[in-house]
């Protein structure tokens, strides 16, 4: 029956995201190009929408248990009504955000999902308190707006969130009856979201919008936890890991502006995909290559989800000298920020000289 969910939602996708797009024209939700962005000529919005009625369906053909499932459903409608706000209207920062801190405090106080301790390796655990909720609000909102920021190429973030859905879907299934929900909503969502990227693929018909970059950005950070709540210190770097493409592109981003003497919210062209496409990359080999990235990433957290505990470090080790290397390679801080390529050639350089 999941599986069968999962291909009504790819359909009713397909269906509806014409539909969809007619509705972004008629409303005035479409984006103008301009010096920050790719695309060349005013595309309709609004797409996320779509993705949100078609799981929403799914989700009432269903009707997966969980004592969560309420609050989920509410902080989902909080968000999408904001990024549909914002596709037609632009909103200022501050209210995106209000929004993002309303979902998150559905979901954390009233639903109660919330990360309350860490396993630790030799024994005993950290214990959050009343720490976990403003914890596990910033994980949300700070993943919601991750997948926001990737989401400048056409299929970059329906994409990206696919990988993410399906490496969480894979992982809860081998584990207890407890992660059922999780696998259930990861694939009616995954499905939702399929349904639209034949749409949003290269070359665009319709783009996301804040609407759709929102609530995948919140489903996932949810489902996310849910799937990893009161873990070890390494398995709680598993969700880091499923979506190392936004965090890391993100978290660059702040060192960046950093670096450069810039607002962290100031905005600029040397994001992952701006890079990339710097680099000679056509807009679908760059895409295909992130998604790439994220198909790497999902396979380092399944390998660490059964990994012993040094197992787990050589992985994390193994995946920060590769993440490292990429970041250098491609400039995403800076053209000059390169100092683990300079000590690989000078150890060449020795190497020469002996």
């Amino acid at each position: 029956m999941i599986y069968f969910t999962l291909l009504i939602c790819f359909i009713i996708a397909v269906l509806i995201t014409p539909a969809v797009k007619w509705l972004a024209f008629k409303v005035g939700a479409t984006d103008k190009p301009n010096q920050r962005k790719v695309h060349q000529k005013i595309m309709p919005r609004l797409g996320g929408l779509a993705i949100f009625i078609s799981f929403m369906i799914g989700y009432w053909i269903l009707k997966p248990e969980s004592p969560f499932a309420t609050a989920i459903l509410i902080g989902a409608a909080v968000v999408v009504l904001t990024g549909v706000l914002d596709d037609i209207y632009e909103l200022p920062p501050k209210l995106k955000l209000l929004g993002q801190i309303i979902a998150a405090v559905v979901v954390v106080v009233y639903g109660g999902v919330r990360i309350e301790y860490i396993n630790l390796p030799f024994g005993g655990q950290l214990d959050f308190g009343i720490l976990s909720i403003p914890i596990t609000m910033f994980w949300i909102i700070g993943i919601t707006n991750a997948i926001n920021l990737i989401d400048g190429l056409d299929g970059l973030a329906a994409g990206v969130s696919s990988i993410a859905l399906v490496t969480i879907a894979s992982m809860a299934a081998t584990m207890s009856n407890t992660y059922a929900f999780v696998f259930a909503m990861s694939l009616i969502l995954l499905g939702s979201t399929l349904g639209f990227l034949i749409y949003n693929f290269h070359p665009a018909k319709i783009f996301m919008g804040d609407t759709g970059a929102l609530f995948l950005g919140y489903m996932i950070s949810v489902l996310s936890l849910l799937g990893f709540k009161n873990v070890t210190v390494f398995s709680f770097v598993i969700p880091i890991l499923i979506l190392g493409v936004p965090i890391s592109d993100t978290f660059f981003a702040i060192i960046r502006r950093i670096v450069n003497k810039q607002p962290l919210s100031a905005p600029d062209k040397s994001h992952l995909h701006h890079c990339l496409l710097r680099l000679g990359y056509s807009h679908r080999q760059t895409v295909l290559i992130i998604y790439g990235m994220a198909a790497m990433f999902g396979l380092a957290a399944v390998l660490l989800s059964k990994a012993t505990m040094f197992g787990s470090l050589f992985v994390i080790t193994v995946i920060v000298l590769i993440v490292e290397l990429i970041v250098e390679k491609v400039g995403l801080v800076s053209k000059d920020y390169r100092p683990l390529l300079k000590i690989v050639r000078g150890m060449r350089g020795m190497r020469r000289i002996s």
